[in-house]
């Protein structure tokens, strides 16, 4: 079996368990899933199962990648991702919604909505400076230490600048529903990105499925 899978990001509801508890989860949609190539140790140097999402038509696709899907007898795909490690499967098989089952914990890899340029109050929750008092700085960064003491500016230091638009890995993410029919997980909480952006879904580094005895 494949070891992730890709997906798209449809948007955020919230489902009822047995028990009548409201639970908020995001719906991706991971159906056309397919393996592109399967590398090994011998050829490539390392072991990974490469897989594509989303049909593009040929025309809007490089000439390569059109040619990489068709020895794998699939059509160019739009987002394409590997994942490390062994699997027994093969290029040009489908990799199914059921790769995870419900229970199971999932780590979301994405990208954040891009915020823009933003101060340092809104980037890194500075409480800024005093509002009265004849106060001229009031959500500015302040004092960075760059005179004699300590005579240059410290690294990580807190700085307005571009927010968001960044690769975010959720980790322990519990699945609620797989939705065969239509081609959909469920996962509970909230995952990277806005609705329609892609997303990676691998089984948790942290919570490992335990093999059955």
């Amino acid at each position: 079996m494949a070891l992730g899978l890709l997906g798209k990001k449809l948007g955020m509801t919230r489902v009822y368990d047995d028990s009548g508890v409201s639970h908020p989860c995001t719906v991706v949609h991971v159906g056309g899933n397919v393996v592109t190539q399967v590398k090994t140790a011998d050829a490539d140097g390392y072991e990974a199962v490469q897989i594509g999402y989303e049909d593009v038509k040929e025309s809007r696709a490089a000439r390569p990648h059109v040619g990489h899907c068709k020895k794998a007898g699939s059509a160019p795909k739009r987002f394409v991702r590997e994942f490390r490690g062994a699997a027994e499967i093969k290029a040009g098989d489908a990799v199914p919604v059921t790769t995870f089952s419900v229970g199971q914990f999932v780590d979301v890899i994405g990208i954040s909505k891009g915020k823009g340029f933003q101060g340092v109050v809104r980037r890194h929750g500075h409480k800024g400076q005093p509002a009265t008092h004849g106060s001229m700085m009031h959500r500015r960064t302040g004092a960075i230490g760059c005179r004699s003491t300590p005579g240059r500016i410290w690294k990580n230091q807190g700085m307005p600048g571009h927010m968001g638009d960044t690769r975010i890995t959720t980790q322990n993410l519990r699945v609620l529903q797989v939705r065969e029919d239509d081609q959909v997980i469920v996962i509970r909480g909230a995952v990277p990105g806005a609705n329609g952006s892609f997303l990676i879904i691998r089984g948790a580094k942290k919570k490992p499925v335990k093999a059955k005895s």
